[in-house]
């Protein structure tokens, strides 16, 4: 009789395309093979020292072993606002306008959990990371989709991207509920201007939506580009949230640590609900966190510099393997097309061959939706010499599909 009962909230979900290549990955590893592995936006480096101090210092403290704040411990949510202030120059009430995560993927789930009815829609472009439509899906709502265009900059084209946004306006019944953006684009890299949220702010107005803003790749940004922020925009709580995660910046991936900030209602949504599903993340954790937030930047910097430095190391590499690759502004990603020798086989098909006979794995880009097709997403977490023998390895792969030619 068990077989008989169904589970339609998870029937709703895909098969998750990168499990494909990390099941892959697995065995080529079991087998005993060597994979560099770019699939994965994991950084490779330790999480700054003066940060695990502090996390040490406070887990030495018994009284800091019980239940947590599910929102957030007061310092950090202080810690929150006080660096969108110094950053934006963005004022922020820590305790209604600020909550602490589990990360920034946990919180768009439950965010997305507390704030949709059955049936709403919400816009979100194409390519995306996946749990920026599926929080919605999962919740029961509906997502509508539209190409995410840029140029050879990886800058957005913000006119085209806010006249596809108001078609779907005039067309989509029930009108969209939310609109979400997340610039520095994953898995694209791309970016856009203060401008762009100036006008998304005026049009939800007009419209009547809310902005949903992930900017966790906001301090990984070279040559001189400076994520700017929704937050930054006059009235822009009125009509948005804006999500941040300690983990790339930091170097704190596995620590779990996010935060959303933003119009008190949808915070407070979140507040709510997390009051019912958590604790809230370990205190010694939230400490550190705020030590991170508060303390020095320059671990940020060098952080960021490492990324830079990697970035130049994989375009001359991999140009050389016979893979032209852009470089971009921001990110800890390279956001790359398939060599036009193999642009037959498809992402995903193309990073499973390239997994198992170069032993080099990546994102295909249709596990970020069909407009991330004939693209691959690749991680700078691995070391320069690691690059290069990635490339080799590349190079030796691409050589059978330029011989066929």
């Amino acid at each position: 009789m068990f077989d008989e009962i169904e589970f339609d909230r998870i029937k709703r979900l895909p098969k998750y395309v990168f499990a494909e290549v990390n099941d892959l990955k697995m065995a080529e590893r079991r087998a005993g093979a060597d994979v560099i592995d770019f699939s994965m936006g994991n950084p490779d480096g330790d999480t700054p020292e003066h940060i695990r101090e502090k996390l040490v210092e406070s887990a030495q403290k018994t009284k800091t072993h019980g239940y947590s704040t599910s929102k957030g411990i007061p310092k950090l949510l202080m810690a929150i606002s006080d660096w969108y202030k110094r950053r934006y120059d963005c004022d922020l009430d820590p305790m209604t306008e600020c909550v602490a995560t589990m990360g920034s993927k946990e919180g768009y789930a439950h965010l997305c959990y507390a704030i949709t009815n059955p049936g709403d829609v919400a816009v979100v472009p194409d390519p995306t990371y996946p749990i920026h439509s599926y929080a919605f899906i999962l919740a029961g709502g509906n997502v509508v989709k539209f190409g995410l265009e840029f140029d050879e900059d990886y800058k957005i084209d913000e006119d085209k991207f806010l006249a596809d946004l108001a078609k779907v306006f005039k067309e989509s019944s029930p009108r969209p509920k939310y609109v979400l953006v997340n610039f520095p684009h994953n898995p694209t890299t791309a970016t856009v201007t203060l401008d762009f949220y100036k006008r998304l702010v005026a049009m939800a107005k007009k419209e009547r939506f809310y902005i949903i803003s992930d900017i966790a790749y906001g301090d990984i940004t070279f040559d001189g580009y400076v994520t700017p922020s929704i937050m930054e925009v006059e009235g822009a709580k009125d009509v948005a949230v804006e999500s941040f995660t300690l983990s790339k910046s930091y170097n704190m991936a596995g620590w779990r640590v996010g935060f959303f900030v933003g119009n008190k209602k949808l915070i407070g949504a979140l507040q709510k609900i997390k009051s019912w599903l958590d604790y809230g993340m370990f205190t010694p954790i939230q400490v550190a966190a705020t030590v991170a937030l508060n303390g020095d930047q320059q671990c940020v910097r060098d952080i960021t510099d490492k990324y830079d430095h990697r970035q130049d190391v994989l375009i001359e590499a991999f140009g050389r393997a016979g893979w032209e690759i852009r470089r971009n502004q921001a990110s800890m990603f390279v956001w790359a097309k398939l060599p036009k020798c193999v642009e037959h086989l498809g992402s995903l098909e193309f990073s499973k061959r390239l997994l198992v006979e170069a032993q080099v794995a990546v994102a295909p880009g249709i596990g970020f939706g069909e407009y991330g097709e004939n693209y691959v997403r690749i991680a700078l977490i691995e070391n320069d010499n690691r690059i290069r023998q990635a490339a080799r390895n590349i190079k030796e792969f691409l050589k059978q599909f330029q011989e066929e030619k």
